[in-house]
């Protein structure tokens, strides 16, 4: 295991970003969709990611872009076919990171049965806050997410929510993907997604523990 200090810069370290969709129950409601049985995965680029002092860049051709608030678990340690129960050796830390969707390019996407590359993998569609070190959150099952659009609230749950906790998303992804040190995990989106436009400030946390701010260029 790495120190909190070097995984600090694990922006730098990251060879992947590893994503879950559909891992809140409400958000599932919410798209008329059913539970999965599994994991439903995707990854995004190292080049995707950007902190808060820089801006949300609309990628070209879209007119539906979404914000997506999650909880991200920042990996420490290198494992493959890790077992449930030892899953949380291998988290170095977390953060709180936005997933930017651009909303009708994943639409047309999924209706002609595509990769949905153009629309999770963009410059700037995933937005990182502050490393956090492991031992500031002794139980990462019950922390609340939130998310504002020019102040408004839009999105607010528990991570308790989740459908598939994070030794089971660890344990899971790497039977098939080696994870490595400073491997971004996004654990999934609570309801509450909504179009942002150009000039909107969004404000988006980890309750009583971090929250950042970032702007819609």
């Amino acid at each position: 295991m790495v120190t909190s200090g070097s995984l600090s810069n694990f922006r730098h370290l990251a060879k992947k970003i590893i994503c879950v969709g559909r891992n809140y129950g409400d958000n599932i409601i919410t798209l008329g969709k059913s539970i999965p049985q599994k994991p439903l995965l995707f990854l995004k680029s190292t080049n995707s990611i950007i902190g808060e002092e820089g801006k949300i860049q609309i990628p070209y051709g879209c007119n539906d872009l979404y914000q997506e608030v999650e909880l991200a678990v920042i990996i420490g340690k290198k494992g493959y076919k890790i077992e449930k129960k030892d899953a949380n050796n291998f988290v170095g830390g977390y953060t709180v990171a936005l997933d930017m969707t651009a909303n009708d390019f994943l639409n047309e996407a999924k209706k002609e049965r595509e990769p949905w590359f153009l629309a999770k993998s963009f410059d700037t569609s995933c937005v990182i806050g502050p490393f956090i070190s492991k031992d500031q959150i002794k139980n990462p099952q019950n922390i609340e997410l939130f998310c504002k659009v020019n102040g408004k609230l839009r999105q607010k749950c528990n991570t308790n929510h989740m459908i598939f906790d994070i030794p089971t998303l660890i344990s899971y992804i790497s039977q098939y993907s080696t994870l490595e040190i400073g491997d971004i995990l996004l654990t999934g989106t609570p309801s509450g997604i909504s179009n942002v436009v150009s000039g909107d400030e969004i404000e988006f946390g980890l309750t009583n523990i971090c929250k950042s701010k970032i702007f819609v260029a």
